[in-house]
């Protein structure tokens, strides 16, 4: 994954086609947020959450799924047992940190 940032105005990735740009005063936008004024530090994130959904996409294929589909399933179903006594679980770690609700 490459996150390449042209010319300090435009940033592109070898793994997705998304783009942001620079709109000057700091800002950028990002193809796949539109109306959205986002930081440099916020449009790279933005860049790497889509490679990361390109590589999801990748091993989705693989499994014979959508994106979509592999995401919701990953989100929604329970895993078969729970973390062991002290480990620090995904979902845990989000309620921790006020990221989702009880």
């Amino acid at each position: 994954m490459a996150v390449q940032v042209i010319g300090r105005s435009l940033m592109t990735s070898d793994q997705t086609e998304h783009q942001a740009k620079s709109v000057g005063g700091g800002g950028w936008v990002v193809s796949f947020l539109p109306g959205r004024t986002l930081t440099i530090e916020q449009a790279t994130a933005a860049m790497q959450a889509a490679e990361a959904v390109a590589v999801v996409g990748v091993l989705a294929d693989q499994v014979g799924l959508t994106t979509l589909e592999t995401v919701g399933l990953a989100i929604q179903e329970s895993p078969w047992c729970e973390p062991l006594p002290g480990a620090r679980g995904w979902r845990r770690g989000l309620l921790e940190r006020g990221l989702v609700e009880r």
